[in-house]
């Protein structure tokens, strides 16, 4: 019971203060917009507005889990407020503070899905696609690059798993072994579901058979 009233009670405040910041934006009130996001942070979250800038979206995850169990309703509100963050400052021509907001949103809607989190303030994998779009242009690091590329098999979207993959050999970031073991999982999926996700099973062999030629050089 206290639980689901935590859950309708944030809601209700996350809700609220989303709508509040929208309206201080469409007035170009960036500073009480910014003020608004904090006072969620500090009041409605108890946790202090440098503590979601300065840890990883990895440590944010540690520092909200409980005996195993994450608290993906504050998640999920930190980060739309961080995706709420960056589109101020995109407001205000800080192009370095958006894209910070952004990338720390991504990674957290993105864990949201590895979770399995429940859509109660918004839909975390709706939410990761629209970032993602956003951050099209910006070179991404590589612990975002994997976190995109194990999110992208978790939906079958093979294709878009092996660019990411690709992407992390080229920077050096991702090892033969890891590419070879992404073809080898691959492989033990039947042929129907490797064609829907963009990948038939002999470009995955094709795949495979290359990274073991540069395993080899």
């Amino acid at each position: 019971m206290f639980q689901r009233d935590y859950m309708m009670r944030m809601i209700e405040q996350v809700t609220e203060a989303v709508g509040r910041v929208m309206g201080l934006r469409q007035r170009k009130e960036h500073v009480e917009a910014l003020k608004a996001i904090g006072d969620l942070y500090d009041r409605g979250l108890r946790l202090q507005s440098r503590l979601v800038h300065t840890l990883s979206d990895e440590d944010l995850v540690k520092l909200l889990t409980t005996n195993g169990v994450a608290d993906t309703v504050s998640l999920q509100a930190i980060a739309l407020m961080l995706r709420e963050e960056g589109g101020i400052h995109e407001d205000r021509g800080a192009e370095a503070e958006s894209c910070a907001c952004r990338i720390k949103s991504l990674a957290l809607h993105i864990r949201l899905t590895a979770l399995d989190a429940e859509e109660s303030l918004s839909d975390p994998e709706k939410e990761a696609e629209a970032l993602l779009d956003k951050l099209r242009d910006y070179e991404l690091s590589p612990s975002l690059k994997l976190l995109i590329a194990q999110w992208r098999e978790r939906q079958g979207r093979y294709d878009e798993a092996e660019n990411w993959l690709h992407e992390r050999l080229e920077d050096g970031s991702a090892a033969v072994e890891e590419a070879a073991a992404f073809y080898e999982r691959l492989l033990q999926l039947p042929d129907d579901r490797l064609s829907a996700g963009g990948l038939p099973r002999a470009e995955v062999e094709q795949g495979l058979a290359e990274i073991r030629e540069q395993g080899v050089r």
